[in-house]
């Protein structure tokens, strides 16, 4: 007979859960020379929701790479360079956001205005493209990294209620059917929602505010049909629309798309309670089939199509919980809340998250000033959320209005593209709060603007409110526009464009020099099969 012995294991910081950001945040935290012990109940190579990086995400992890001196993982900021470094981790090409609104009943159609359809490029070629993380592959990789900086990583390890009574956090479970304890300084939670401490400690839900309450189905395919092959474009587009996120939109839903780069394909549905009633989301593969028998030309993209794993029912996709910190413990913002993967959002937030938390623990002590500290972050987090809830809110309100719809995503584009741009100029303070909500201009306007689009009402003074709302919209826009949002002749297909830039660079506060230098260092001039347009008055004088 074999005796299992218990482990025990004393640590500066014990992490639960070993997704992206638990692995990530080891890594750095190790990097500092931190005791580390990372910790998860499954066991890699595993499944995972939330696959969609933007150019933000990846310039996160530029800098989290730089600060932390992290040259292996720099490479997975981009396309190109993930090819070059990691072939062998999938990944897909994101080069922008793709939207397409469908009519129930019938076929896809549109005309040479665009009605129907947005395209946002998110890079002017491949090389920089953003990515797709194919989670098995990419979770797995940062879990080998950090043991391999000297993490103790325990896989398949069930944890019991911490303890927090003994001056530092306790964690005591099984492994294996052998016993063992943490002793850790601090506990962070990167479990995801509803996760371990929110389940363990009953730390309670903010209610969500603005959101209706939303269902998902989902699953990995092989041999989705390419979507630009269904629907041949007039003109030639700023990206192959399948080289991105690609969303189809509902009336009360949106289908996603997204292609990796070993011919899995994620794909499912986010969907109002009414419309995930009305199909049946909880019966899985039937209701995906009842879905698509509506739209035409998304049965026509999933004809030949069948799911490698079974379909994943989410009976509530947004999440927040109602603390985020306290003394000795953390959540990382991918188990402080989640809203919609509508705008490929969760990625930034999160590495956002794990910037701020791993300078709290490198810069503080245990004691008020790291208190006060933790405070600011779990404010911070909060606050984050709450904007995003707001815009994803007021854009399910519109799915119907694709007009409005597609203006209310400008919000977001012109946010996230300033942020970028401030930042890779050396400015990131001018990036107050993700989606800008700090800034003293548009945060304001956001709020203002997000919570009128909620409050439209059917009749005859929703014409008027609506157009007042989307004359708000262009003037909120503009102080913050440098990627074109506010140019109507290009018929919402919306290129990266070094004119943008250039023309912007007053609104920046920098030289022309400085936009050149900045483009040259992002390498803006790689050579690419789809080079961006330059539309009409847009060249650079």
């Amino acid at each position: 007979m074999t005796l299992l012995r218990s482990r025990r294991i004393d640590t500066d910081v014990a992490i639960v859960g070993s997704g992206f950001a638990g692995s990530l945040l080891a890594l750095v935290l190790r990097q500092r020379g931190m005791r580390v012990a990372l910790l998860e109940r499954g066991r890699h190579p595993r499944f995972a929701i939330g696959e969609s990086s933007t150019p933000l995400a990846g310039l996160l992890i530029e800098e989290l790479a730089d600060r932390y001196d992290l040259p292996r993982l720099r490479p997975f900021s981009k396309w190109g360079t993930w090819q070059a470094a990691h072939p062998d981790v999938a990944c897909g090409r994101k080069r922008g956001f793709s939207f397409f609104q469908h009519d129930t009943g019938l076929p896809f159609a549109d005309d040479h205005t665009h009605a129907r359809q947005l395209l946002v490029a998110a890079s002017p070629n491949d090389t920089i493209a953003d990515t797709h993380w194919y989670r098995p592959d990419f979770d797995h990789w940062l879990v080998r990294e950090a043991e391999a900086a000297g993490v103790c990583y325990l896989d398949e390890t069930s944890l019991d209620v911490p303890v927090f009574d003994q001056g530092h956090p306790v964690i005591e479970g099984t492994r294996r059917g052998a016993s063992v304890r943490i002793d850790a300084a601090f506990l962070v939670d990167a479990s995801g929602p509803r996760g371990f401490l929110w389940s363990r400690l009953g730390l309670g839900d903010t209610p969500m505010g603005w959101l209706p309450p939303t269902q998902a189905l989902y699953a990995h395919f092989e041999d989705v049909e390419r979507w630009d092959a269904l629907v041949p474009s007039d003109s030639t587009p700023p990206y192959p629309v399948d080289d991105a996120a690609l969303h189809h939109v509902l009336p009360g839903a949106w289908v996603w798309v997204l292609r990796f780069s070993n011919g899995v394909t994620s794909a499912g549905v986010a969907a109002i309670d009414a419309v995930a009633r009305q199909y049946g989301l909880n019966e899985g593969a039937d209701a995906w089939t009842r879905l698509l028998a509506d739209y035409p030309s998304l049965q026509a993209q999933f004809t030949a199509a069948r799911p490698i794993r079974p379909f994943v029912h989410a009976p509530r996709i947004a999440h927040r919980t109602a603390l985020v910190a306290g003394r000795d413990w953390a959540l990382l913002p991918s188990a402080a809340g989640v809203i919609d993967p509508l705008l490929s959002t969760g990625f930034p937030l999160t590495l956002l998250g794990i910037g701020r938390l791993a300078r709290v623990l490198e810069d503080t002590s245990p004691g008020s000033a790291r208190e006060a500290a933790l405070a600011r972050y779990a404010q911070d987090t909060a606050d984050e959320l709450e904007a995003t809830e707001r815009l994803v809110a007021a854009l399910y309100t519109n799915m119907s209005d694709f007009p409005l719809f597609k203006r209310l995503t400008a919000l977001y584009f012109a946010a996230a593209s300033y942020a970028e741009t401030v930042r890779r100029l050396g400015q990131p303070d001018r990036a107050r709060g993700f989606l800008l909500h700090a800034d003293p201009v548009f945060g304001p306007a956001l709020r203002a603007i997000s919570g009128r689009a909620l409050a439209l009402t059917v009749g005859g003074a929703r014409h008027d409110a609506r157009q007042r709302l989307l004359d708000d919209i262009a003037a909120a826009i503009a102080p913050f526009d440098v990627a074109g949002l506010g140019d109507t002749t290009r018929r919402d297909w919306y290129p990266v464009l070094e004119s943008d830039l250039h023309a912007a660079h007053e609104r920046l506060g920098v030289s022309h020099a400085a936009i050149d230098a900045l483009l040259a260092r992002c390498g803006f001039g790689n050579a690419t099969a789809h080079p961006p347009r330059v539309f009409a008055g847009q060249e650079r004088a």
